[in-house]
């Protein structure tokens, strides 16, 4: 987890900074310094010299900065303002290259993840479970039932639209709240709101807590756990489990809900074995598991390719929607639908989210998703961020002169303290969130 996280970091961070460091260049802007991490109080891991430029990596790991002549930043090295302005510095450049400078990284950014999108539907396509192919319904966990859906229901559209995908019902469009849901149940047709704050709920229990993943689906026996209950009950291959202590099973939820209601208990079952039915008896274990893998009637999967320019617009469309649907999110926590520590993830939630084993696919798409965070991030008009300096330069360029370098550095001391101030209680929020879990 921890080696994805900081390789998934170290591309997002140095791709960032190459942005303002290209913009800056091209600019005739002298760069002094580009560092992966933060050289606090001067000490790096590694560092050399190209072309006057000093190349390192710091020992906090907090991100990265170019450090770039003339201009208030990260360093707040504020000596080199003392003097005349320079041809060669970022202060002494026109406001919409200064603009386009702080830019240049929320830009690449931008950039990466609609190209890792689009590699990823180029090499890939897209795969869907058809909602038409869905014929038992959904599975809903605690939070579903709570706001009004059961078992075997099946959403047939969201905010009036048909759904075409199974996986449109945990997408961010339903997730985010005020959404209508259209279900079938029976012969009845009935509307289900979806609240605004339901996303606090899901921080709390999960997705799977609301809408289960997979569909609601039969079940047989597959294969069997040696000195498991399930082979000491003597549970065969292709058996049906139709009951436990007389609660009936039609669906695998049903099992698994009756399992979990007898952890580490004796149960009786009746078993369907060559169309005839028998009663056995198995033992439970702890974690609310007989001991076999259930064979599925998993619905059938529709494949998408896509040609080379085809997939451009299918990535970049996944690409925008993760920048949206995040930008969406940051206006419910300001409007107060959502609560912030409900909302927000650090280094912890996204070591998990790589998980511990490594898939390049899952790896590739967290990263795009990230870099498309990481842009949304910078934007927001905080001083020490580009948004913040950013917002500044367009002030400048309406009043027609510069804000006071003094002016500058007292905000980036601001900004500075409010993003490690941010940092600490998004890490402490990951602990505790990881703790209530447990």
């Amino acid at each position: 987890m921890v080696g994805q996280l900081i390789l998934g970091l170290s591309i997002l961070v140095i791709v960032h900074e190459l942005g303002h460091f290209v913009a800056a260049r091209a600019f005739g802007i002298k760069v002094e310094k580009f560092y992966l991490f933060f050289d606090a109080w001067g000490v790096s891991l590694f560092k050399y010299n190209y072309k006057g430029v000093e190349y390192g990596i710091g020992w906090l790991p907090l991100g990265g900065y170019v450090k770039i002549a003339g201009m208030i930043d990260e360093s707040m090295d504020t000596a080199q303002l003392a003097g005349p302005p320079q041809p060669w510095e970022f202060r002494s450049k026109p406001a919409w290259q200064r603009l386009i400078v702080m830019l240049g990284g929320i830009t690449v950014n931008i950039l990466l993840g609609i190209f890792i999108f689009w590699v990823l539907t180029i090499k890939y396509g897209e795969t869907y479970i058809p909602n038409s192919e869905v014929k038992y319904g959904i599975v809903p966990g605690k939070i579903g039932v709570k706001i009004g859906l059961q078992p075997g229901d099946k959403i047939t559209a969201i905010n009036g639209k048909p759904v075409v995908r199974f996986e449109e019902l945990t997408s961010p469009q339903v997730i985010m709240g005020n959404t209508d849901l259209t279900v079938q149940r029976g012969e009845q047709v009935l509307h289900v709101k979806v609240p605004a704050n339901l996303i606090n709920d899901i921080s709390d229990q999960g997705i799977d807590e609301f809408i289960s993943m997979a569909p609601r689906m039969k079940f047989a026996i597959g294969t069997i756990e040696p000195k498991s209950g399930a082979q000491k009950a003597g549970l065969q291959k292709g058996d049906s489990i139709i009951a436990i202590n007389s609660a009936k099973i039609n669906y695998f939820d049903e099992l698994q809900a009756q399992l979990q209601q007898n952890k580490n208990k004796l149960v009786q079952l009746s078993i369907k074995r060559n169309g005839n039915t028998m009663p056995l008896s198995g033992q439970v274990n702890p974690d609310g598991h007989l001991g076999f893998f259930p064979s599925l009637d998993t619905p059938a999967k529709k494949k998408l390719t896509f040609s080379f320019f085809g997939s451009l617009p299918v990535g970049a469309t996944k690409a925008w929607g993760n920048f949206t649907d995040n930008a969406k999110g940051l206006g419910k926590i300001f409007k107060g639908e959502v609560k912030f520590n409900k909302a927000v993830s650090g280094p912890v939630a996204m070591a998990s989210m790589f998980g511990s084993h490594i898939d390049w696919v899952r790896f590739w798409s967290l990263v795009g998703f990230l870099s498309m965070v990481l842009a949304l991030t910078n934007l927001l008009p905080i001083p020490a961020l580009d948004g913040g300096h950013a917002l500044f330069l367009v002030i400048e360029m309406i009043k027609g002169k510069p804000l006071s370098d003094k002016f500058l550095e007292r905000a980036q001391i601001v900004g500075f303290v409010l993003l490690i101030t941010l940092m600490v209680f998004v890490f402490g929020n990951d602990i505790v969130k990881q703790v209530m879990k447990k």
